[in-house]
């Protein structure tokens, strides 16, 4: 049998479900060669909200990061999280776009490109597909895991088979919610590994507890490759720890062969990192909890805390119950969209609305009302003519792909960016962070002070992916 191979998650999922992404480049740097040597298949290390995040608050540049992990990882793949046509930001982008945000990533160091889309609908992985392949990164498709009516194995298979026809190298089971269980997750690896030999890779969070069980079953059932994060970043709702993984599964006939020696180097060096932003209340030991209702209402971890944050804002804080019922209820409205960025932020708003103003849809966010519209692409499920007409009235649904009706965008924005953007890179976070990414690149090449975001402007629900 294959050797089980082991993903690290710590230097991107890890500190993004723990830390808010705050891990700055020079905490990074001193144990990548370390870490090269401990045997992970990948390492993933970019996309997702680090971009947003280096910007934002640590006044970094993310592909300078970049540069500098590639610069000292010699020997494992370095891996990223891509939203599709919405990249790293939160939006469709043109397909130009999209394809010199690939292509430079993939310059700059990337290796493996994990792609989603929220809704699972294929036409917003097209053109990223496309441009990893035009450039020979590894394209990893990744399947938004949710349950709901719709939401079956058949349904996943018959999207796996689609995504291999795309030119997928391999597939990722995207357990962003951490929904998954491990009689589930048995099943649904057994069936996709008789019916096809591409790799699996699963990926889910520790949030309901059962994260560990799930690893074992799929593995049992043949699962190529998991993700694990060293131990200081795992747990909660983060993925589970490296060295306890790698020790339980060394014991079978598929060792993983990892350096124990090396991945206690690994986690002796991330632990007073760790304990600083703990003791600068970065790190909420709550997010260290287990959360069963995770598993009961079928809601993101993060998603959870940060609703139960924004009630008690709003000195509502017993109306937390009934805001949790309402998220399945908003779902279903929406045609059982899964539960990651940018829909679980869009579901969880939409839920909080409809129970502090006291009527269902009385209050409604541009973003629903885009999505209704067909802006972000198709809902899982069909949404009925009545809920629509109470949403956007007679307003025309797009029913194309999204990103057709955007024009070639690249040049114009290089344009617009003006003497600001020096480079192609530069270019793209102002595309991705238009309100963020001016000041940036002014402090970074002007050296003017930068004034940093402030971490409690929640316009969305945040939650991890």
């Amino acid at each position: 049998m294959k050797k089980l191979k082991i993903t690290e998650t710590s230097l991107r999922d890890g500190h993004q479900s723990l830390i808010a992404t705050r891990l700055k480049t020079d905490e990074i740097i001193p144990i990548l060669e370390t870490m090269d040597q401990v045997g992970y298949y990948a390492m993933e290390v970019w996309g997702g909200a680090t971009f947003d995040a280096c910007i934002r608050f640590l006044n970094e540049d993310p592909w300078e990061r970049l540069r500098l992990i590639r610069k000292h990882v010699k020997n494992t793949k370095l891996q990223m999280l891509l939203r599709g046509q919405n990249l790293l930001g939160y939006r469709n982008y043109a397909d130009d776009t999209v394809e010199k945000f690939i292509e430079l990533s993939i310059k700059n160091g990337i290796d493996i490109i994990r792609v989603f889309d929220a809704l699972n609908d294929v036409r917003n992985l097209e053109a990223s597909i496309k441009a990893i392949k035009k450039y020979n990164g590894h394209c990893q498709c990744a399947i938004s895991y949710t349950t709901s009516p719709i939401h079956t194995p058949e349904y996943y298979l018959e999207l796996i088979k689609t995504m291999e026809s795309m030119g997928a190298d391999s597939i990722c089971i995207k357990d962003m919610a951490g929904v998954l269980t491990p009689y589930k997750a048995y099943d649904l690896v057994k069936r996709i590994k008789e019916m096809t030999d591409i790799p699996i890779d699963l990926h889910t969070h520790c949030t309901g507890g059962i994260a560990d069980m799930i690893y074992m079953k799929a593995v049992e059932a043949g699962v190529d490759i998991i993700d694990t994060a060293i131990s200081p970043f795992s747990g909660g709702t983060s993925q589970p720890p490296t060295e306890s993984l790698s020790l339980t599964f060394s014991e079978m006939e598929r060792n993983p062969g990892l350096d124990m020696e090396k991945l206690l180097q690994v986690a002796e060096y991330f632990k007073p990192i760790r304990d600083k932003y703990m003791s600068d209340k970065i790190l909420n030991p709550k997010v260290l909890l287990t959360e069963p209702q995770t598993l009961k209402y079928q809601v993101p971890g993060g998603m959870l805390s940060n609703l139960l944050s924004q009630l008690k804002q709003q000195n509502a804080e017993d109306k937390y119950e009934d805001v949790l019922k309402e998220v399945p209820r908003v779902r279903k409205d929406l045609g059982y969209p899964p539960l990651v960025t940018p829909m679980s932020q869009m579901v969880g708003t939409q839920a909080l609305f409809n129970v502090l103003t006291g009527e269902r849809y009385k209050l409604v966010p541009k973003e629903i009302k885009d999505y209704v519209r067909g802006n972000y692409g198709k809902s899982p499920a069909p949404i009925s003519d009545e809920f629509r007409k109470k949403i956007i009235g007679d307003e025309e649904v797009i029913t194309v792909r999204p990103a057709d009706l955007i024009e070639p965008e690249f040049e114009k924005m290089k344009k617009e960016a003006g003497g600001l953007a020096k480079t192609d890179e530069d270019v793209l976070a102002v595309a991705l962070f238009p309100q963020v990414a001016p000041k940036f690149l002014e402090n970074k090449y002007n050296k003017k002070p930068v004034e940093k975001e402030e971490d409690n402007k929640i316009k969305f629900i945040n939650v991890t992916m």
